[in-house]
């Protein structure tokens, strides 16, 4: 069976009931949405990834042991190929132990990664909206290391392996965010 956007949002919800993960999925959707734009490739398989990347996070207990690997058990009954499925895995590399290769799960690992990061960022401003944020709020936020502590920047700077510098990576993802802030509440 194929998996449309809407079954992909039903089987995500099934297994993450954490409000907080269901809006870091969606940002990632759009976040990866972008990327295909930006990059040529398939804006549906690459936003499907996206959005069902942390499928097994409360399954897991978000165990970075573990986590990812659990992921194609839970999405086996569709027709996902290899590639959406390895990327999903390998954007936990700790889980894996293999380094990320290709530019899908390069752009997965910092996609998902800088949603986090803007999500904070945003909740610093006055008006808690992501339209009030630049780009340049976010980059020089990126060099304080005490803020958002736990977001991996080197994960975020693996945009660079996929073509794309920091500074349009963080716009892009900006942009693509802005373009949900409705479904995500910001």
């Amino acid at each position: 069976m194929k998996i449309s956007r809407d079954l992909a949002l039903l089987k995500l919800s099934e297994h993450v009931k954490n409000e907080k993960t269901i809006v870091h999925c969606l940002a990632s959707e759009a976040v990866m949405r972008a990327l295909a734009r930006r990059l040529g490739e398939d804006e549906e398989r690459w936003g499907l990834t996206g959005l069902l990347h942390d499928i097994d996070v409360e399954v897991t207990n978000a165990d970075p042991k573990v986590h990812a690997l659990k992921a194609e058990e839970l999405l086996s009954e569709f027709d996902l190929d290899e590639e959406i499925l390895d990327a999903i895995r390998m954007h936990n590399d700790e889980a894996t132990g293999i380094p990320r290769s290709t530019k899908f799960h390069h752009a997965l690992a910092a996609g998902e990664t800088i949603t986090g990061f803007i999500y904070a960022t945003t909740l610093v401003y006055p008006d808690k909206k992501i339209e009030s944020i630049k780009y340049k709020s976010v980059r020089k936020r990126m060099k304080e290391k005490a803020f958002a502590a736990g977001v991996n920047r080197d994960h975020i700077m693996e945009c660079e392996k996929i073509g794309i510098q920091l500074d349009e990576f963080i716009q892009l993802s900006v942009d693509a965010m802005r373009e949900v802030s409705d479904e995500i509440g910001l």
